[in-house]
């Protein structure tokens, strides 16, 4: 800028010519005819080609990367951090800042999608939460599977939470919310929602929106006011959508290697506070996210108990004794067989009740197509039809208790095994499966190995006790006792 107006001044001004303004200021006559014939105070050089020397025999390879991540979605695509890391592993010594101005230029480049402006928000400590769903790829038992990963991040402190489960329906939301208030201590007063069908029936004009029952049931409990977003407005709970974006690229890249939802989700509460302790709040400049979550733990609502969230059918239970459920069949007690039953799905529970009695209580299995028995369930009908215990598909690889199982062992070579086997079994519900235990230890260790024994055992143990003899008081003692003897009844008929 001195330069341009030194050469102005010395052209209109001082009258001078172009050569000699060139040899006293040392610039091209190119420059100085530039600066004269123009009439501009400020040049700005645009640079067409960006010299990238480090980077530059590594654009190919990189060119590659992102041509074949390009037709992933758009949530397994990595970073430029990430993609920084793997070239540094494959020996690249440039800088991070190269990778990141190329990948952002071919990515535009790719996209041609317009900026958009927002509004900042700003929220109070306790005052909302943010929460959305994902999908992640993870390792699970050596198999890749894709998980739904439920979000929640307090709008204030911006502390994250994540927990991972095999659906994304309503009870399993309902359960991540219970698991996300015990982890941060207590509640918000507002949750802000997209319009997930899990929430949200009906959209009217505005903010206005038709909640689904139990979903606002929830809320009541936990003394939530839900909140829902405008339709394809992700913006209005962008700290969440953010999350989703930064949470995939620390957690889930590489995929996770695990043997169960629960070694994972504890593994990702732990990895959710190490990101708060480490990373820097973007408001609280000088203070880490755990710092200022520690702050607004005292402004959250009490935490109450966990809602009941299930998600309740009526459905009619089959002549085998089964119902359907989650694209699975669970059995129920037989008294139920061919009744109109409720079936409650919990996150990680199916209860049956029928007449407000459980008739079948079964850990969810979120495999498709199953068919999950309980053997004891089918108890009455065994016990008329005793023969179904040797091929009957709730008695395949049925594991009994240690001592009725040895007297199952025992009895196979009977004649009439499976009677027998069935009487010791009927004979559970009356007397419980410890008493039935001990009656079979008992019959084994005396070597005999019979229903009819085992049930004498267990009727002798249920005997009452031998009433105490009565000792008569002194002073109720006859002072002549009555003597025995038939001979008085002869005396009687001589009189006679």
């Amino acid at each position: 800028m001195d330069m341009i107006g030194q050469i102005r001044r010395a052209f209109f001004d001082e009258h001078r010519a172009i050569k000699e303004i060139c040899r006293d200021l040392r610039v091209s006559r190119g420059t100085v005819r530039k600066v004269v014939r123009s009439g501009e105070t400020e040049f700005k050089y645009a640079r067409d080609v960006q010299p990238s020397p480090k980077l530059g025999e590594w654009v190919v390879s990189l060119t590659k990367i992102l041509e074949a991540e390009a037709k992933l979605p758009r949530r397994e695509r990595r970073s430029t951090q990430r993609l920084f890391e793997e070239l540094r592993g494959q020996g690249y010594d440039g800088a991070h800042d190269s990778v990141h101005r190329f990948v952002k230029g071919w990515r535009d480049e790719q996209a041609r999608v317009p900026t958009k402006a927002f509004v900042p928000m700003s929220f109070a400590p306790g005052e909302a939460y943010q929460f959305d769903w994902s999908h992640e790829t993870i390792s699970f038992q050596g198999v890749p599977l894709t998980v739904k990963a439920a979000h929640m991040r307090l709008a204030h402190s911006r502390m994250p939470f994540v927990r991972v489960y095999f659906r994304e329906t309503q009870e399993l939301v309902f359960d991540a919310h219970d698991k996300a208030f015990v982890f941060y201590g207590g509640v918000c007063r507002r949750g802000i929602y997209d319009n997930m069908k899990t929430a949200v029936e009906t959209i009217f004009l505005g903010k206005a929106r038709q909640y689904n029952r139990r979903f606002l049931q929830m809320c009541s409990h936990h003394l939530i006011e839900p909140v829902a977003c405008s339709p394809a407005a992700g913006w209005e709970k962008g700290q969440v959508e953010n999350q989703v974006g930064n949470l995939r690229d620390q957690l889930f890249r590489p995929k996770p290697r695990v043997t169960s939802m629960a070694e994972l989700n504890a593994w990702l509460e732990d990895q959710c506070v190490a990101y708060a302790k480490r990373t820097r709040h973007p408001e609280f400049k000088d203070r880490t996210v755990w710092e200022v979550f520690n702050d607004e733990r005292s402004s959250l609502m009490e935490l109450r108990a966990p809602f009941d969230g299930f998600v309740e059918k009526a459905v009619r239970a089959t002549t085998t004794c089964l119902i359907p459920a989650d694209h699975n069949r669970y059995s129920v007690d037989a008294g139920a067989a061919g009744r109109m039953v409720l079936v409650r799905s919990h996150a990680d529970r199916i209860v049956v009740l029928f007449d407000d009695t459980v008739v079948a209580d079964h850990a969810r299995s979120f495999r498709r197509d199953q068919v999950i028995y309980d053997p004891w369930h089918y108890l009455p009908v065994l016990v008329r039809k005793p023969g179904a215990l040797r091929n009957g598909a709730p008695f395949k690889d049925w594991e009994l208790p240690p001592g009725l199982a040895q007297v199952r062992e025992k009895l196979e070579h009977h004649p009439d095994a499976d009677r027998q086997f069935v009487k010791v079994l009927g004979a559970v519900p009356d007397h419980g499966l410890p008493a039935v235990e001990m009656a079979c230890a008992e019959a084994l260790a005396a070597g005999i190995a019979n229903g009819d024994v085992i049930l004498s055992i267990l009727a002798r143990r249920n005997q009452p006790p031998a009433m105490p003899s009565v000792i008569t008081p002194d002073a109720l003692r006859l002072k002549i006792e009555p003597v025995a003897d038939c001979g008085r009844y002869d005396s009687i008929r001589r009189v006679a």
